[in-house]
Order: structure tokens, then C-alpha cells, then sequence
């Protein structure tokens, strides 16, 4: 699991997600500079942003309503000072002091990903909690399940 939770995402494009609502600044490889606020960045760094100011490379300035950027053509970022106070720093602390244990309600599942853990967990127990399993051998709805060969285990780890 990495320092911000389960979707693998970096500190940098956490930090990012954080700074949507605050006022930006970032450089292109063409060389300009748009200064504006961030409504929405997205994993891959394209970053939209409104009422921006863009100035060129000769220094000219224009306004734009809103401006869409792509990741690869950004070249460094500037966000604000307000930032270096964001929870994703806490979770970093926590997980130094504690050796990794995640914080409280931290990659913790949620949906479709927390009602397969919680039938592994039930598995390990001993129990199975699935449709008509109880005795092993009921029909479950997939093929290959449930063919009178026994419970979970005893299909696949023969």
C-alpha cells in the first residue's frame, strides 16, 4: 500500500488533488505561464484550469475563461503556501511514527473491493457466507463453482 492509500497514486498528484480550489501557477515547455485556479487536476497531471492568465514567452499577457493542459507539456508547478499543512502530510507522519500501520480509516475497502475481503475473511474463518453454499455443492451461478466438488477450498487448492 503507498503513504496515501490503496490507488497507488504518488504524493505529488495527492498534493495536486489538494490544491483544486487554490490559485496556481504553472510553466509549459513552450515557456509560458498560466496563472490560474485550479478546478480539477486528474492522475495523469492534465490540470483544468479557470480565469486564467496566460503570459508567452515575450512576456505579452492574455486572459482565457478556461484553459485544459496536458500533463506531459508541464513543466513544473506552483502551488500554494497553504498546502504544506495538508492531511495527506499527517498520514506521512503516522505512517513514519508507526512503522507503516495505516491511520484509522485509511485504505480502508469500500463498495465492490470491501465485500470481497470480507467473504476472504469469512473463508479463512471457516465460514463461507456465499448463495447456497452451506454443505458445499449447490449451484453458485458461475461455471466451474459449485459442481459437487466440495466448498472454496478444496476446488482450488487441491
Amino acid at each position: 500500500m503507498s503513504v496515501v492509500g490503496n490507488n497507488r497514486v504518488g504524493i505529488p498528484i495527492v498534493l495536486l488533488h489538494d490544491a483544486e480550489g487554490a490559485v496556481i501557477t504553472v510553466e509549459t515547455k513552450k515557456g509560458e505561464l498560466i496563472r490560474g485556479l485550479l478546478f480539477e487536476a486528474e492522475d495523469m497531471m492534465n490540470l483544468y484550469l479557470q480565469n486564467a492568465v496566460i503570459t508567452d514567452v515575450n512576456g505579452v499577457k492574455r486572459k482565457v475563461k478556461q484553459v485544459y493542459l496536458r500533463g506531459p507539456e508541464i513543466v513544473f508547478i506552483v502551488l500554494p503556501d497553504m498546502l504544506q499543512h495538508a492531511p495527506m502530510f499527517q498520514r506521512i507522519k503516522h505512517w513514519r511514527k508507526h512503522g507503516g500501520a495505516p491511520p484509522e480509516g485509511v485504505g480502508a475497502a469500500v463498495g465492490q473491493a470491501a465485500a470481497i475481503l470480507r467473504k476472504a475473511q469469512e473463508r479463512r474463518r471457516g465460514g463461507f457466507g456465499g448463495r447456497g453454499r452451506i454443505g458445499g455443492g449447490g449451484g453458485g451461478g458461475r461455471s466451474g463453482f459449485g459442481r459437487g466438488r466440495g466448498d472454496f477450498h478444496s476446488h482450488f487448492f487441491r
